[in-house]
Parts: C-alpha cells; structure tokens; sequence
C-alpha cells in the first residue's frame, strides 16, 4: 500500500487547512467558542465557502454535482476539521447521510438531493428508530436520512424540533416521526448491506478527524511543557513528564496507521474487508483518544480544566467522536463475532 500523498491530495490538504484556519487555537482562540455559543453552532457562511471549494460534494460522483473523490481525499479534510475542532457537520452531513442517498437514491433522488448538497444550500442528516437521539443538527438540517427496520427513507425534518447544546460544542435533537410523511430512497427494501458500508466509511473518517485533534492536543502539550517553567527550569526537563508526553506520541502514531491503512481498505473497494477494517481502527482510536485527551489535561496542570483553555475543548470532541457511530464495547463485539471465520489451531499439535 502506498501511504504518500500524491501532488493533488497534498494541495487539497493545505486548501483545507488555510480555509479553516480561523479557528486554529493558536492565532483565534476565540472563534470557535462565538460560533458555537449561538445556532445553529457552525459558520453558515463558511460551510457555504467549503461548498465553493468543492468540499461538500467532495465523495459524490460528477454525475450527481460532485467531485467522484475517493476516502483518502474525504480523510484529509476530516483530519483537518479535527485539527483545528472547526464544528462544521462535515462527516455527519456528508460522509453519512449524503453517503446513502449516494448509494440508494435514484437518478432522480440523487440529482435534486445531492445537488442540494454539494452547493451547500441542502443540509442532510442521519437518525435511526422511530426515535432517535442523537440527531446531530436535528433541528437545522433541511432533510433527515431515515433509518428504521433496515430501511431508509428520505424525511423532511418534522415541526417544532428543539434542539439543544452538547458537550462538545455541537447541535443535537431528539426526532420522532410517527407522524412524518417518508419516501423510500431508492427502490426501498431491506439495504442493511449498504447501511453497514456507508456506516463504515463514517466510522472511518471520524477516525481521521479524531487523528487531527489528538495531533493538536500534542501539540498544545509539547509547547505547554517547553515553555512552561517550575523550580526554574521547564517542564520538559523532568523526564517523568517527556515519557508521558513519548506515549501520547506512540498512541498517536499507532492510531494513525491503522487509521490510514482502514481509509486504503475502503480505497480498495473490498467490501468483505470493511466493515472489520473499521471496527479495528475506531477501536484503537478510541482507546488513544481516552489517553491523549486524559493526559493532556493532565500535563497542562490547574490551567488544563479550565474552560478558556482550548485543550478541554479537544478532549471534550474526542470523547464525542468516541462515542458516535459505537462506542469501545460495539467495535470489540463486531471484531469478537468474526472470529468464528478462523479454523481451531490445536497448540499441542
């Protein structure tokens, strides 16, 4: 497998990054915060600029208003929504519910819809069960992309939705459509095939904005450690805090490879491969994600719980993106249940 960059991927990258760039922590530190204390907790202006870019139509075919990118072209803009928290619903809006209309829609579904889309004047989210909770962006999202019973239908978002802060700084509501009118995307019918494989691109590209935030958590620590001094002389200088700091790296780097190495899976189209591909690397990124954002508070001191400073803020998102699409237990289940597809090795034999 081939884990360079070519020229292309590499220019989206620092497209991206100079784009979000108002909310890097190290030169705004206070613009995340404005934005996500009001609705609808993004910059609607800016999510229009990521459509000029290309980037709300970034995964889906030409044919349908995008740009027939791949996952490692939808990879490097999480990483970088992650590295800088920007709170914009990239992954939810796009990567899964526009994933299924991608999938399932018809001709027609996928025109009106994804066109919609793409030119950032449609936002779409995804809910499962007659009740579902959490819906990111519940309340502002223009469609909902329904699934219930292994079947998913189109919803327009029902009437007098409330939607409310969570921890991290998104947008989430409780929806329920006992009333709502559904449309069947596409041919309808039972697709829980195709749930399972949009589900796993997700998992994936949460992954990936959770590598870029557990990077810039890193990186706050490593700078908090060699600037900040105690008994005249700076913290990196006490080897008990470096160790720390060498295994938040060593997580970092594991999570980033098996993290990568999923994205090329799904690259490579094996389906069969997916869906374990997946559950290994959220599992891991879970349990790096616990560490870091543990340990980054830690080595920050008094000043690390404290809300002005951003590296809770990193912590917080980490644990959402944990939590989101399954959490530890889910991912060891899914890994657990394939062990069956292995033959008896008998250890005296």
């Amino acid at each position: 497998m081939d884990f360079e960059l070519d020229d292309e991927q590499q220019a989206l990258r620092d497209a991206v990054r100079g784009l979000l760039k108002v909310y890097d922590p190290a030169t705004n530190s206070e613009r995340r915060r404005e934005v996500t204390a009001t609705d609808p907790g993004y910059d609607e202006d800016l999510w229009g600029r990521m459509a000029e870019m290309g980037l709300l139509g970034l995964p889906f075919a030409e044919d349908d208003g995008g740009m027939g990118a791949g996952p490692v072209e939808v990879a490097l803009v999480a990483e970088e929504i992650g590295r800088v928290l920007a709170p914009e619903p990239y992954v939810a809006a796009v990567v899964l519910a526009s994933g299924l209309v991608a999938e399932l829609g018809s001709d027609e579904q996928r025109a009106e819809v994804l066109g919609g889309v793409a030119s950032g004047e449609r936002l779409l989210t995804f809910a499962s069960g007659e009740v579902a909770e959490p819906v990111i962006q519940g309340a502002r999202a223009d469609t909902i992309v329904w699934e219930v019973g292994g079947q998913v239908f189109l919803v327009d978002r029902p009437e007098g939705v409330t939607g409310y802060r969570t921890h991290d700084g998104g947008r989430a509501a409780l929806l329920e459509f006992d009333r709502s009118r559904a449309i069947a995307l596409g041919a309808g019918g039972f697709v829980d095939p195709v749930l399972r494989k949009v589900r796993a691109r997700a998992q994936i590209a949460a992954c990936h904005e959770a590598v870029g935030a557990m990077e810039a958590a890193l990186a706050l620590t490593t700078s908090y450690l060699t600037t900040r001094q105690q008994f005249g002389v700076t913290l990196n200088r006490f080897q008990a805090l470096t160790f720390r700091a060498a295994d938040m790296y060593t997580d970092l780097e594991l999570t980033r490879s098996i993290v990568t190495w999923a994205t090329l899976v799904a690259a490579d189209g094996d389906e069969d491969a997916l869906g374990d591909a997946a559950a290994r690397a959220k599992l891991q990124t879970i349990r790096a994600a616990r560490r870091i954002g543990q340990e980054a508070i830690q080595l920050h001191g008094g000043i690390g719980v404290t809300d002005e400073y951003s590296v809770g803020h990193f912590t917080s998102r980490l644990t959402a993106l944990s939590h989101w699409l399954g959490d530890a237990r889910e991912q060891l289940s899914t890994l657990s249940a394939g062990l069956t597809r292995y033959g008896v090795l008998d250890p005296l034999d």
